[in-house]
């Protein structure tokens, strides 16, 4: 399961909040929420902290998503090392709270 919530952190921006898996069956979900809110004229971030498992189908969503100028951003280590991997950009906070961009 997939829950996505709307955090309007700054004007003109939407951070949508992933819960859970990102699997096949919640992506088209995912970037219906992206365009709409792209279509309102707001900047898309995806806060990933909370996401526990990207499927494959998951991780071409993000890329498709990424290549439309939606970022990735608060992952675990772990998955924003698998996103690089697959080539797509994530905006992280590091531990001390610094913003890194890794490619």
């Amino acid at each position: 399961m997939l829950r996505i919530q709307h955090e309007q952190r700054s004007e003109g921006t939407v951070t949508l909040v992933l819960q859970g898996r990102l699997e096949a069956e919640w992506t088209e979900l995912l970037e219906s929420e992206c365009a709409a809110s792209s279509r309102a004229g707001l900047r898309v971030d995806l806060d990933l902290s909370d996401v526990v498992f990207i499927a494959r189908s998951g991780f071409e969503a993000l890329a498709r998503l990424g290549r439309s100028g939606i970022r990735c951003s608060a992952c675990s280590p772990l998955v924003a090392a698998m996103l690089a991997q697959e080539g797509i950009k994530t905006r992280n906070q590091s531990v001390l709270g610094r913003k890194e961009e890794l490619s």
